[in-house]
C-alpha cells in the first residue's frame, strides 16, 4: 500500500543526507537539492522554510534507489536523466556527456559575437546537442547542423531539439574519417567540443566521471592530442565561408599548439580565451 504521511522537509533532507555518504557536505547538499527538485518537485526553498510535505512509500523507494546510484558514483544528471544548460534542459544517456559550464561560455561567446543575419552553423561532435540547440534557439535565422559518430547520442539530440523547439539538422558520421568530405554545405560558424582530456590525466579525474561518462567523448591519446583539431581545421579550411569563424573548446595545456596548428592552415585573428577558472579553454580563428 502506498501510504501517505506528512513530514518535515528538513527532517526528510537530513535523513537523505545520512543515506548519501559520497562527497563533502556542500556538494552533497547541492546534489540532493537537484535530486529532490527534479524527482519529487520539492524545492530548496521548501527545505529551507521547513515546509510540511506529503510523502509516500513509493517516493521513499524511489529515493532509496537514487541514493544507491549516487553512492555508486552515478552523477545526479544521469540519475534524473537530464541536465540544465544555458536556460534549457537536455536529456542524457550513456553516450552523451554532461554539459559543463565552460561549454556555456563557448555558446555565449558565439551568440554574442555573431553579426551574420542568417549564419550557417555546424557543430562537430554534438553529443546531447546542447551547443547546436542553444545556438539554433538563440539565433532563430541560423541554419544549424550537427554531426556525431554515435547513433544513440543523435537520438537523444533529436529529442532535445524537439523538446526545446530548436531546428537542427542532425547527421551521423565519423568525422575523423573521409566521411566529413561528404558534408555538402559551407558554413559561417564551425564549432566543436571534441575529446581533449589526455589519457595521462585520467588519474586526476573523479570516479563519477571515469565510471559513467563516455570515454569516447572525453579522452584522447597523449601522443596524438590534437587529432580532432587537425581534422576540424582541415574541414574548416575547405568549408568555412570568407570571414567565417571556427570555435572550439580545448585542453588548457594546448593553447600554443592550437595557435601554431591554425597558422599552418592559414587562419588569422587567432585567439585563446580563458574560462571563468582562468584556464585557456576556448580557441577561435577566422578565415579571411
Amino acid at each position: 500500500m502506498n501510504q501517505l504521511r506528512k513530514i518535515s522537509a528538513k527532517y526528510l533532507f537530513e535523513e537523505a543526507k545520512k543515506g548519501f555518504y559520497q562527497y563533502e557536505r556542500i556538494e552533497k547538499e547541492s546534489i540532493l537539492y537537484v535530486l529532490f527538485e527534479d524527482m519529487f518537485h520539492i524545492s530548496k526553498i521548501d527545505f529551507l522554510a521547513d515546509k510540511e510535505i506529503i510523502w509516500n512509500t513509493d517516493n521513499q523507494h524511489i529515493l532509496e534507489d537514487a541514493l544507491q546510484k549516487l553512492n555508486n558514483h552515478v552523477p545526479v544528471q544521469y540519475v534524473i536523466g537530464r541536465s540544465f544548460f544555458y536556460k534549457y534542459y537536455f536529456k542524457l544517456n550513456a553516450d552523451t556527456l554532461i554539459p559543463r559550464p565552460e561549454t556555456e561560455e563557448l555558446v555565449q561567446l558565439i551568440i554574442t559575437e555573431n553579426t551574420h543575419p542568417s549564419p550557417s552553423i555546424i557543430d562537430i561532435g554534438t553529443g546531447s546537442g546542447c551547443i547546436a540547440i542553444c545556438l539554433a534557439a538563440n539565433m532563430p535565422n541560423a541554419r544549424t547542423s550537427a554531426v556525431d559518430i554515435s547513433a544513440s547520442a543523435l537520438d537523444i539530440a533529436r529529442t532535445n531539439a524537439e523538446d526545446n523547439q530548436a531546428k537542427v539538422n542532425f547527421i551521423e558520421l565519423d568525422f575523423l574519417s573521409n566521411q566529413r568530405n561528404d558534408i555538402p554545405d559551407t558554413f559561417d560558424i564551425i564549432v566543436s567540443n571534441p575529446p581533449y582530456v589526455l589519457e595521462s590525466e585520467k588519474e586526476q579525474m573523479r570516479e563519477n566521471v571515469l565510471a559513467h561518462e563516455p570515454h569516447l567523448a572525453l579522452f584522447v591519446n597523449d601522443q596524438n592530442a590534437l587529432v580532432y583539431y587537425d581534422a576540424l581545421l582541415s574541414f574548416a579550411e575547405k568549408t568555412l565561408n570568407k570571414n567565417g569563424y571556427v570555435y572550439a573548446e580545448i585542453n588548457e595545456q594546448k593553447g600554443a599548439e592550437m595557435k601554431s596548428l591554425a597558422l599552418q592552415y592559414g587562419f588569422t585573428n587567432i585567439s585563446i580565451i580563458k574560462d571563468l577558472f582562468n584556464k585557456d579553454r576556448i580557441f577561435k580563428a577566422q578565415k579571411v
